[in-house]
């Protein structure tokens, strides 16, 4: 048995621990106090730790995990969307401004129809909406913003439009592409920074409203055994000061229930460093991560930066080879001020040449600038050549990657990438490099439902096409890996090593209790599913209990 000395206010027996420790693999109790795991070890020697105030838990065999940390997430965007019109789960055009049609119609006059989650490929299009279809849906008059699913694109209508004065003679933004008739009139669709032209018009939410959205999207985190995040870009707007504001407010009054690492915009650091404020800042519910840059766009928007242009969806196409939304110059230099000023970097890459080119800046600085106490990081590595793969472990790069993405894309890779898709989403190969992975959702773009991210690294085919063949099946990699990058490997990523990650005596009581031994399942009923349809039936933080089924 590991323990320490401490009475503690609950044990967990009866159960199946996977404790994510290598020196006591698993066990079948745990015991906590003041928040932290007391003891990890069998039933009868964690219970004579138990006093007459000990709350004890009969799990009844099952399975017991460290909680999940999902290391890639847009906390506020995705705590507001749940307010907003859900569009991820509709199958075509028609449904997508039916319901945005809907939306309208409880949607008051003065106020703007915001709306997230739709994706043409899955409809089996290739051609986004355009104003006019949205006008249709919301009238004249409203102003509305419907984010693709992968936040890198956006369709506005014409009240949008107008309020932001984009007209034909607009220029595409730094960073940015309105797309064009062939008259170059805008469409309606902006990609990258241009939604930017709209999205500042946006009214922010009101501290009460950015407080109850965070309180409500931390319940539903709880709910997948969610515990801890890496909170994405706290940079301006609703994802910004506001963000960090609510998330101090909810502090203070003891009601963050939530480890939340902050990662901050690189335009953002002159501010933070005049304030004396480094990387690590904080405490073990809140903390400031890593300064995190932009390199190029997406897959989906078809902006990712390649090394070879995209597959042409009609003869006259001309060439693209996707945008690069930092200029290697200015990454450059945004990579060694954050290192000087004792922030590691994390770098937005989902094309092979983004990811060359960030790789390029991480070498050079190797040996002259600082290193960090946090490792730097790549969010995606959606496509790389094979001969990048072992730099990343080389210069100790952390692969921050996203499984469920590979069941979302899988079909726009082939139709926009042919063969080249079979460099996307490497898990296996990534393992076997030697780099340290660790799994997120980037919630809102995908559902964070960790189960699902399991399924997709371990099976690699969605779910309504179980029957159909594995989506490049040698990148399948073990359940024992996706979990380490859940867990463990999400916590050394944001440093969090000492403190959560394995159930571990010292370390914090954050747990997550499973309906269904995962180890247990057979290939075969893991293939048909039995991962993907797992719940948490308990959520255990700071050795509290936040959800119960």
């Amino acid at each position: 048995m590991k323990t320490i000395q401490f009475s503690p206010e609950r044990i967990l027996y009866n159960a199946r621990v996977y404790t994510q420790d290598a020196t006591l693999p698993w066990a079948q109790a745990v015991a906590m106090g003041d928040g932290r795991i007391l003891a990890v070890g069998q039933d009868a020697e964690v219970l004579a730790l138990a006093d007459t105030q000990t709350e004890r838990i009969d799990l009844g065999g099952r399975l017991v995990l460290p909680g999940f940390c999902d290391a890639h997430i847009h906390l506020s965007h995705y705590a507001l969307g749940l307010r907003a019109v859900r569009l991820a789960d509709v199958r075509s055009r028609g449904e997508m401004l039916e319901r945005i049609r809907e939306a309208a119609t409880r949607t008051p006059p003065s106020r703007w129809i915001v709306g997230q989650g739709w994706n043409e490929s899955w409809w089996g299009e290739t051609d986004f909406p355009t104003a006019a279809e949205i006008d249709a849906a919301t009238g004249p008059e409203k102003p509305a913003i419907f984010y693709r699913s992968d936040m890198h694109g956006a369709v506005v209508n014409s009240a949008a439009l107008r309020l932001a004065n984009i007209t034909a003679a607009t220029p595409d933004p730094p960073g940015g592409v309105i797309d064009r008739d062939a008259r170059g009139e805008p469409t309606g669709f902006l990609r990258e920074l241009a939604i930017d032209l709209v999205s500042r018009h946006l009214p922010p939410p009101t501290p009460a409203e950015q407080d109850a959205a965070l309180r409500e999207g931390i319940d539903a985190l709880h709910r997948l055994g969610i515990t801890a995040v890496h909170a994405q870009r706290v940079k301006d707007g609703d994802d910004g000061p506001r963000e960090w504001a609510s998330l101090l407010r909810l502090r203070e009054a003891g009601a963050l229930q939530l480890r939340v690492a902050c990662n901050v915009a690189a335009h953002e650091m002159v501010h933070l460093a005049g304030l004396g404020l480094r990387s690590g800042f904080g405490d073990d519910f809140l903390r400031l991560g890593h300064v995190k840059v932009f390199a190029d766009g997406s897959l989906g928007s078809r902006t990712a930066w390649l090394l070879e242009p995209f597959i042409k969806l009609s003869p006259d196409e001309p060439d693209n080879t996707g945008v690069c939304v930092t200029p290697p110059e200015q990454m450059a230099a945004e990579f060694r001020q954050a290192a000087a000023l004792g922030f590691p970097i994390s770098v937005h890459a989902i094309g092979d040449r983004a990811n060359r080119v960030v790789l390029d800046i991480f070498e050079e600085m190797a040996g002259s600038a600082p290193t960090p106490r946090i490792p730097h990081r790549i969010e995606h590595v959606q496509i790389i050549d094979p001969t990048d793969l072992p730099r990343l472990a080389r210069l100790g790069i952390t692969a921050s990657v996203q499984p469920i993405h590979a069941l979302d894309d899988m079909d726009a890779a082939d139709r926009f990438l042919g063969a080249r898709s079979a460099h996307m989403y490497n898990f296996r190969s990534l393992f076997e490099s030697g780099a340290l992975v660790a799994f997120g959702s980037d919630a809102p773009v995908a559902d964070p439902n960790p189960f699902l991210g399991l399924h997709a690294a371990l099976v690699r085919q969605r779910i309504e096409r179980l029957q159909s063949p594995p989506w490049h099946p040698n990148e399948r990699i073990a359940l024992e890996q996706a979990i380490f990058a859940y867990t463990l490997g999400a916590a050394q990523a944001a440093g969090w090593q000492d403190v959560i990650g394995s159930i571990t005596p010292g370390k914090r009581a954050d747990l997550m209790v499973v309906d269904r031994n995962l180890f247990a399942l057979s290939t075969e009923e893991i293939d048909a599913g039995a991962i993907a349809a797992a719940q948490a039936v308990m959520t255990i933080f700071d050795g509290r209990v936040v959800y119960e089924a």
